[in-house]
């Protein structure tokens, strides 16, 4: 019979690690005596990071002494101590490969259901003092697993582990890991394994989008792992596309309508999405690369992009001198994931400033498609002469059955007419949204200014607006991700004050930031993070896929190498190395 060797407990800590500090609960030690199982944790236990530990599916972690003996060997290590994964029981018995997700098991007076393997980070590499570590554990099929506890009570080290129960279908926790993050994802298998009701939530929508990416023929990468941002990879590269319109759309806006000059077709957007311009520098040197939204209609002929043209701004300056009608520009492949979602949800488009050019294409989508869903447009702007695309949208509006708008001006002047050119003086606030009446049901898009978009979510949740109908798209790169970081100052993106010239030009396109690499970074993570770029992560090695970006152009080597290739048109940025200059849209 298994055996309950030790009980592990810790409280979170900081820690100082390659000069930042990163709070963690993976310090474990054993527990004297007897110890209490509640329903989320153990007496004298917690984790750091709440959204990737913890909870009632992952209130305990389980690993084996065999597993220990194994890393023993393979490592050449003999300093392991109980809790030396981060686990908090130490058990005889039970491998990975014969633990079935469902098993239920009696442990002095408690009762535990198994729900997940443990889904590995990089603070088990600090932990170990290993940094392969993540991606040692998935490999070779000993992550360990998770407990929910379905009945509370007490335990103690020596304590019999008796097995009390199981699921009607049976998978081992090493087939459950092997599915999501080996590169074969077969059908039977992941139908079989959404048929597990003990399987957790995070895992089960996992396998439901490798499922769906199957049906729909989404193509290569892990569906179950890439993060929203890397949903919709298109192909690398840049094309000529001729100049065919300029257009004012206000005083600081101006519209650039492309086509291809050899009367090609051209990849169709999704409602949202962007392209990024590869542009020379009026001195010369390096390229500019900056991600600029469509802003038209639906169209395989032309795409439409409208720039705010800053005081200063590099890009902006030479799209509005320089270039002229019939010239031809550097432009890649429509990119991202800010897109309309179909369905038959209220929509609500939510805009500031600039802001308004994804939705705009938004709007023109639902336009084409005569879409009988609840429209709401919802802008600000500082007057008449900043409001751009205003006669366009009023006529958009007047095609769509159940459209209606809403625009405030926050400084109108003298000449802009209430009722008119704008609806209401001030800002929009949750005064405003209870006055237009927001459906709480609707996807909500929005768009703007950082600031704009902090009090915007502020706004909606106080209205009743839940946050996972919101969308939002970020011009100036994504949102990080860094688990269990402590978070510093934050810093504009900047080139690090010890770039060459010398090496592989690596261009951000999405933060407007190009840096050289040099051998002692290693991978692009390592790069972007010197620059203070936003950048998603989890496990630095390949395994998780949060840090999957789009690669726009150039190509990359990977060491170590993920345990599965991302989608072809992106990167894994945490292990990646350029080969020659990349551009990539962070």
């Amino acid at each position: 019979m298994a055996r309950l060797l030790s009980v592990n407990v810790g409280l979170p800590r900081d820690i100082e690690w390659k000069g930042r500090t990163v709070h963690t609960g993976i310090w474990k030690n054993p527990a004297r005596g007897r110890c209490r199982v509640g329903r989320l944790n153990l007496d004298g236990d917690g984790q750091g990071d709440l959204a990737g530990h913890g909870g009632e599916q992952r209130a305990v972690f389980v690993y084996q002494i065999e597993s220990y003996h194994y890393w023993q060997e393979q490592l050449k290590r003999t300093d392991f101590i109980y809790g030396q994964f981060g686990e908090n029981f130490t058990v005889e018995g039970l491998p990975d490969d014969a633990v079935c997700i469902g098993d239920r098991y009696q442990i002095g007076t408690a009762l535990f259901e198994v729900t997940a393997p443990r889904v590995t980070c990089y603070r088990v590499g600090i932990r170990l003092n290993e940094p392969r570590m993540p991606a040692l554990l998935t490999s070779r099929g000993r992550p360990g697993f998770y407990f929910r506890v379905l009945q509370e009570g007490e335990i103690g080290a020596g304590d019999a582990i008796a097995k009390v129960g199981e699921a009607n279908e049976r998978m081992t926790i090493a087939e459950i890991n092997a599915l999501l993050y080996s590169p074969n994802h077969a059908r039977d298998r992941l139908e079989r394994a959404l048929l597990i009701e003990a399987l957790s939530p995070g895992w089960r929508s996992s396998f439901e989008a490798l499922l769906q990416s199957q049906t729909t023929g989404a193509g290569s990468g892990n569906a179950g792992l890439a993060p929203a941002a890397a949903a919709h990879p298109a192909a690398p590269g840049f094309r000529p596309l001729a100049v065919t319109a300029i257009d004012p759309e206000s005083a600081d806006v101006v519209s650039l309508t492309m086509h291809s000059p050899d009367n090609q077709s051209l990849p169709i957007a999704l409602p949202g999405q962007y392209v990024v311009l590869r542009l020379p520098r009026a001195t010369g040197g390096t390229p500019l690369f900056r991600s600029y939204s469509l802003s038209g209609p639906p169209s395989t002929d032309r795409y439409r992009i409208s720039v705010k043209i800053e005081p200063n701004g590099a890009a902006g300056t030479y799209l509005q001198e320089r270039v002229r009608v019939g010239d031809v520009l550097d432009v890649s492949s429509p990119r991202g994931s800010f897109i309309l979602q179909p369905g038959e949800r209220a929509v609500v488009l939510l805009s500031a400033g600039i802001g308004a050019t994804p939705v705009l294409a938004m709007l023109h989508a639902l336009a084409s498609e005569r879409s009988t869903r609840e429209i709401l447009w919802l802008h600000a702007a500082r007057d008449g002469q900043h409001h751009p695309f205003a006669p366009e949208i009023r006529r958009i509006m007047l095609g769509l059955t159940k459209g209606r708008s809403h625009v405030c001006y926050s400084n109108p002047a003298s000449r802009d007419k209430m009722g008119e050119d704008f609806d209401g003086a001030g800002h929009l606030s949750p005064a405003v949204f209870n006055e237009v009446g927001i459906p709480q049901d609707a996807d909500v898009y929005l768009c703007g200014p950082t600031r704009f978009m902090a009090d915007m979510k502020s706004a909606l949740s106080t209205v009743g607006v839940p946050p996972e109908r919101i969308q939002v798209e970020l011009f100036n790169g994504g949102e990080s991700m860094t688990p269990g970081m402590v978070r510093a100052a934050t810093r504009a993106a900047h080139v690090p004050q010890d770039d060459a010239n010398t090496g592989p030009l690596v261009s951000f396109a999405r933060s407007g930031i190009a840096a050289h690499w040099k051998p002692s970074y290693q991978s692009i993570l390592e790069l972007a993070e010197a620059c203070d770029i936003p950048v998603r992560w989890s496990c630095r090695t390949g395994v998780c896929h949060n840090c999957e970006s789009g690669l726009v152009s150039g190509a990359v080597a990977y060491g170590p190498q993920p345990l599965e290739k991302p989608a072809d048109g992106n990167l894994l940025v945490c292990c990646s190395q350029p080969i020659r200059d990349v551009v990539i849209d962070l």
